[in-house]
C-alpha cells in the first residue's frame, strides 16, 4: 500500500449500527453467523472497505477523513439479486396464468422490442434506477436474444460503475421467429459481447440459454463450447420451475436422465452456473449440483405469483451431509416476480418456507440476499459482506420508514426481531442511502 494519503474525496467513513456475516447461518446457526455491530465504523478508501468494526476501536484510524453518522439507521451489505429479467420490467404485474402461457402471452411479445438500442437503453436506465432505489447493488441479469439489449444494459451499468452480470439470451426453437437466433449466430454474438464486456470494470458476462426447451441440442452444445473456452464467464438458465415444463423437457430430451442431466451433458454445470427456480429437482440432480459446485437461485415472488411451487430450503442448504449443500441465492425474477425489492423477496421466502415446512429466519433471509448470494455468484471475496478488503457496496436502512414501522420498531428487543420486521413490513421506502463501490447511487446528503 502506498504511504501517500489518499485524496479526501476518495476516503470517507460512516458510523452507525451494521450487520454482516462471518459464516453461513444455515450450517453454523444464526447466532454464530450473524455479526451485529451496535456502534460501528466503516472506513472506505477508493471504493474498498479499509476498516469495519466498532467505532471505539476504529476512531483513531479516521485521521480527519469525512464522517457521516447514521444515528438511527441500520447499515447492511448491498443487496444482490441473482436472477432478474430487465426486459420484462414493462410487463411486471401482468395477470399470471401458468409459466408457459405467461411466456407466450406477455414475455415473448415484450421482448421483441429490444433490437432497438434506444429503447433498450431507456428500459435499462429505469431498471437500474429501480435497483438502486431498492438497495440492490449487484444483479445477474437476463437480456433478450438481441445483442443490442446487452449493449444497452452494459453501457448503462458501466457508466454507473456498477458490479453487474448479464448476457444475451440464446433461443433457436419454440419461440417467435423474431426472438430466435441460430446455434452459430448465438455463439458468434455471445462471443463478441463476452470479449467486449466481460471483466470490463465491474462487469461480467453470462452465457444465457433461456432454458432447455428453447434451445436445440446444437445450441446447447455451442453454449457449452463457449463456456469451456471462457470458464471465467457465468452460465445462467432456468431449471424445473414448473411441472409441465419438466415433462416437456423429458419429451424433448428422451435420452437424458433428467432436466439437470440435459445441461450436464452439454457442459453447462459447474462453478458460476446459475440455475433459476430449481423447484422440482430429483435427489440425483441435487447431488450433481453439489458435486459440480453449481448454484441454484430461489425466486419466491415469481414462484408464488405463477403458482409454480415451493423451493426446498432443507435440501438446498441443510441436507443430511454438509458436503451436499448447494450454493443458493435469492432473486426477484421480474416480471414473473412482482417487485424488485429484495426486502419483499426475503419476506416472501419466509412465507414459502412456512408453507413447505422450513422456517426461514431473518438472519437466514438477509444472508441469502447478501453474503449467501455473493457465494452463489462466486463473488464472496468481493461483495456481500462488510469487512476490510471488500468492495464498499452498502445499504443504509431507515427502520422507521413508515408510521407503522416507527411504532412497531419500538417493541423490537433484538437485532433479529428488527431484521424480521424489516423484511415483513418494509419496502423501498426503507432504503435511505445506497453505496456502490463507495459511490452514492441513491440518497445521500
Amino acid at each position: 500500500m502506498s504511504n501517500t494519503p489518499p485524496a479526501a474525496e476518495n476516503r470517507f467513513a460512516i458510523r452507525g449500527q451494521f450487520i454482516t456475516y462471518n459464516s453461513d447461518p444455515f450450517s453454523e446457526g444464526d447466532d454464530a453467523a450473524l455479526v451485529h455491530e451496535p456502534d460501528g465504523l466503516i472506513i472506505v478508501n477508493n471504493g474498498t472497505i479499509e476498516y469495519a468494526g466498532s467505532y471505539t476501536q476504529g476512531a483513531p484510524l479516521l485521521q480527519g477523513c469525512p464522517l457521516t453518522h447514521y444515528k438511527h439507521q441500520l447499515i447492511t451489505p448491498g443487496f444482490i439479486d441473482t436472477h432478474v429479467h430487465y426486459p420484462q420490467l414493462p410487463i411486471i404485474g401482468a395477470y399470471g396464468a401458468q409459466l408457459i402461457d405467461w411466456l407466450n402471452t406477455y414475455t415473448f411479445v415484450a421482448e421483441q422490442r429490444y433490437d432497438d438500442l434506444g429503447y433498450a437503453r431507456q428500459v435499462s436506465r429505469v431498471f437500474l434506477d429501480e435497483l438502486a432505489r431498492n438497495g440492490t447493488t449487484t444483479a445477474a441479469v437476463y437480456c433478450t436474444v438481441h445483442p443490442n439489449s446487452v449493449e444497452a444494459f452494459f453501457q448503462e451499468a458501466d457508466d454507473r460503475k456498477l458490479r453487474m452480470i448479464a448476457g444475451k439470451m440464446l433461443m433457436d426453437r419454440n419461440a417467435p421467429e423474431a426472438l430466435m437466433d441460430t446455434p452459430q449466430s448465438g455463439y458468434d454474438d455471445s462471443l463478441a459481447l463476452l470479449e467486449k464486456w466481460h471483466e470490463k470494470g465491474r462487469l461480467s458476462y453470462a452465457i444465457t440459454p433461456r432454458f432447455a426447451p428453447t434451445s436445440t441440442e446444437a445450441q446447447l452444445d455451442a453454449a457449452g463450447a463457449l463456456w469451456k473456452a471462457h470458464p471465467s464467464a457465468y452460465m445462467q438458465t432456468h431449471v424445473s420451475e414448473n411441472k409441465d415444463e419438466v415433462e416437456w423437457v423429458k419429451a424433448l430430451f428422451p435420452n437424458r436422465a433428467n432436466y439437470i442431466d440435459v445441461y450436464a451433458h452439454y457442459g453447462l454445470t459447474g462453478p458460476r452456473a446459475l440455475f433459476g427456480h430449481a423447484i422440482y429437482l430429483e435427489e440425483t440432480e441435487w447431488k450433481h449440483l453439489a458435486e459440480t459446485d453449481s448454484s441454484v437461485i430461489h425466486c419466491p415472488t415469481s414462484n408464488t405469483f405463477l403458482g409454480s411451487g415451493f423451493f426446498n430450503f432443507q435440501r438446498a442448504l441443510q441436507p443430511e451431509s454438509a458436503s451436499q449443500a448447494v450454493r443458493t441465492g435469492l432473486a426477484t425474477d421480474v416480471g414473473g416476480g412482482t417487485s424488485l425489492c429484495m426486502l419483499k423477496s426475503m419476506g416472501e421466502a419466509y412465507k414459502v418456507g412456512q408453507l413447505s415446512g422450513y422456517s426461514v429466519s431473518a438472519a437466514k433471509a438477509f444472508y441469502l440476499a447478501t453474503r449467501g448470494a455473493a457465494k452463489a455468484l462466486h463473488l464472496d471475496n468481493k461483495i456481500g459482506s462488510i469487512e476490510a478488503g471488500m468492495e464498499a457496496d452498502l445499504v443504509v436502512l431507515n427502520p422507521a420508514s413508515t408510521p407503522l414501522l416507527a411504532f412497531r420498531t419500538q417493541y423490537c428487543n433484538s437485532i433479529e426481531e428488527l431484521l424480521f420486521v424489516q423484511m415483513t413490513l418494509s419496502d423501498d421506502r426503507a432504503i435511505e442511502t445506497v453505496y456502490s463501490g463507495g459511490r452514492i447511487i441513491k440518497g445521500g446528503e
